[in-house]
């Protein structure tokens, strides 16, 4: 496993000032990189400016299109798909300057944040070059008053840690636009239905049918960061569902936005009708 050290200022995109203990990195990846696993001595705010990606924990997997941020605590391990065309600004915090500033309660775990308007305008703030250091640090201060108001779970798709669970889950991600039946989901594990079903339950805090349909809508955002010949009523029949309200709702329901609103909102710029190769960055 990598573990990265801190940010270094020639890292650093333009002369941005930061306080001491907090460092500012802004970086352009392109679509269908990944970024292997690794942890950091520091925690860090990962926020794309423009595009969408997905941020894996053990935990779990996080679609952060870019009205939403990821918060990863120092020494989590993470490995990041970028699923479009990427503007990434990231902040890292010293466990220090977080102690020191009080900002370290219920920021040990990962979460996805939702973006504000405010919050929007603070993160892409903190990348002016003209900032004076009284400004960034006012600003930094906003960002962090506003992440503990913002945490919004919509698009994490939690991952069991039971063998039985954590094998059925992984056959549903692995095809997502699958109509998988509970019955024959548990024979395959080698359980019960109703043991598969109260172990979705307690280990990932939603039902089997619930964690289902965000795995799908989780299969739609990917599809639609990266396909742009799929209309919603193709998409809506390869995800399993009755009809285009159907799955908008559901859409909805997860994201806060119709399919077509997470299109015009989150900047990707989609056009691959099929995988191609996908190269790593180790670190």
């Amino acid at each position: 496993m990598t573990v990265l050290e801190t940010p270094i200022l020639r890292e650093v995109r333009s002369n941005h000032r930061s306080p001491a203990g907090v460092h500012l990195v802004a970086r352009d990846y392109p679509r269908g990189m990944r970024i292997d696993p690794h942890m950091h001595r520091e925690a860090q705010l990962i926020y794309a400016a423009k595009g969408t990606m997905q941020v894996t924990t053990p935990g779990g997997r996080w679609l952060v299109p870019p009205d939403r941020a990821v918060w990863v605590p120092a020494g989590l391990e993470h490995a990041i798909d970028l699923l479009a065309d990427i503007e990434m600004r990231t902040l890292y915090f010293d466990l220090a300057w977080l102690k020191r500033e009080n900002r370290h309660e219920g920021l040990t775990r990962e979460f996805v944040v939702r973006v504000s308007p405010l919050l929007n305008q603070a993160i892409l703030a903190l990348f002016d070059p003209r900032n004076t250091e009284e400004r960034t640090a006012l600003l930094v201060r906003l960002v962090m008053l506003e992440l503990h108001q913002a945490e919004d779970s919509a698009t994490f798709v939690p991952l069991p840690q039971e063998p039985r669970c954590r094998r059925a889950a992984m056959i549903v991600l692995d095809d997502p636009t699958g109509l998988h039946d509970i019955d024959t989901l548990a024979r395959e594990v080698g359980t019960s239905a109703r043991t598969l079903s109260r172990l979705f339950s307690t280990e990932t805090q939603l039902s089997f049918k619930s964690w289902c349909q965000r795995a799908r809508i989780a299969s739609a955002i990917l599809l639609l960061s990266t396909d742009n010949n799929f209309s919603v009523k193709q998409l809506a029949t390869q995800l399993g569902y009755a009809s285009v309200s159907a799955f908008s709702a559901a859409f909805r329901q997860v994201t806060g936005r119709t399919p077509t609103e997470f299109v015009t909102h989150s900047g990707s710029s989609p056009g691959l009708t099929g995988r191609s190769s996908t190269p790593r960055r180790r670190g």
